[in-house]
This record gives structure tokens, C-alpha cells and sequence, in this order.
């Protein structure tokens, strides 16, 4: 093969693979056009997790100390190289938050607690629109590249344990 495509082969541009994650999330919520119409109004669409995805609410503190950043643009760089998915900043609910997108089914088996809850079932996350990448508000520090993509979960309980361990080192020993 010279390195061209085939005749033929479909080529997506940046704007036909938003418009494909935007439907996936979408179609997280019951009445799909209520979400887009959450986005259209106010940026952010109250979807229902449990059905195509999960979330880990990941306190900023522990994201933090795993990472040792905090400058936000420092945080998205090691974001998405040690989780390589999506993840949603909101700092309203209880301070600085970071919820890592994962498989549904992963959340039936959680056992991070309290320290790091994994939400699903009747919990609704506030989701913001793929092009909301910095505050205010709720935004993408990581946003989804393509129709299904998640954090993978073990990628997750790697960066919750690195972040249990720098802020209490002598408890983990």
C-alpha cells in the first residue's frame, strides 16, 4: 500500500465526528432531543448514567496529588495521558470535581466508596456540550474523541491510588 486512502474509504471531519459523539451522549438521555436542547440553552444537558456510561467522581485533591498539577492546562495534558477518555470538570457541586467517564457496567462493581463513588443508576451528571472546554461553569477537561469513548476503568483506580498515596503515604505502607 502507497499510504493513500482506497477509493471509496469515508473520511470524517472534525465536525462529522462531533456530530456522531453528540448523538451517542444524546442518546444517554430518554427523549435524545431534550438533551440537545439542554446543550442549545444552556450548555449543559442532564443526562441519566447507568445506561451508556458511568461516572467516578474524583475529588480535586486526589486528581491533583496523583498527577502533581494544578494548573488546569497541565491537569488536561495528564488527564488524558493517564486516563485516555473523557472527563468532565465541575467545581459548583462540592469544590473542585473531576468525573471520569467509564463503562456502565463497571459501576455494579465499584468499591471506591465515598473516597471516589462511582455514579450510576438514577443519578443524573450534568454533561456539558463537546465544544465547552474551559470554565466557567461545567466543562471538558477531556473531552470524548469518538462515538463510545471511556476511560478505562483500571486506568481510573491506577490514578485513585496514586492520589490516595501522595496524600497519605504512611496509610498505604
Amino acid at each position: 500500500m502507497n499510504g493513500a486512502l482506497d477509493e471509496g474509504a469515508t473520511v470524517l471531519t472534525t465536525a462529522d465526528q462531533d456530530r456522531l459523539t453528540t448523538e451517542w451522549l444524546a442518546r444517554a438521555h430518554p427523549v435524545p432531543r431534550q438533551a440537545h436542547a439542554e446543550w442549545s440553552q444552556q450548555g449543559v444537558a442532564l443526562l441519566p448514567l447507568g445506561k451508556l456510561f458511568a461516572a467516578v467522581r474524583l475529588p480535586g485533591a486526589l486528581v491533583h496529588a496523583a498527577i502533581g498539577y494544578e494548573k488546569p492546562e497541565l491537569v488536561a495534558i495528564a488527564l488524558r495521558q493517564c486516563l485516555r477518555g473523557p472527563v468532565i470538570h465541575d467545581h459548583r457541586t462540592v469544590g473542585r470535581t473531576y468525573y471520569a467517564l467509564i463503562q456502565w457496567h463497571a459501576g455494579l462493581v465499584w468499591d471506591y466508596g465515598d473516597a471516589a463513588p462511582c455514579l450510576h443508576g438514577d443519578v443524573y451528571l450534568g454533561v456539558p456540550r463537546l465544544d465547552r472546554q474551559e470554565p466557567p461553569g461545567t466543562f471538558w477537561v477531556v473531552p470524548p474523541r469518538y462515538d463510545g469513548d471511556l476511560c478505562r476503568p483500571e486506568l481510573v483506580r491506577e490514578l485513585i491510588n496514586v492520589g490516595r498515596h501522595q496524600l497519605a503515604p504512611d496509610e498505604s505502607e
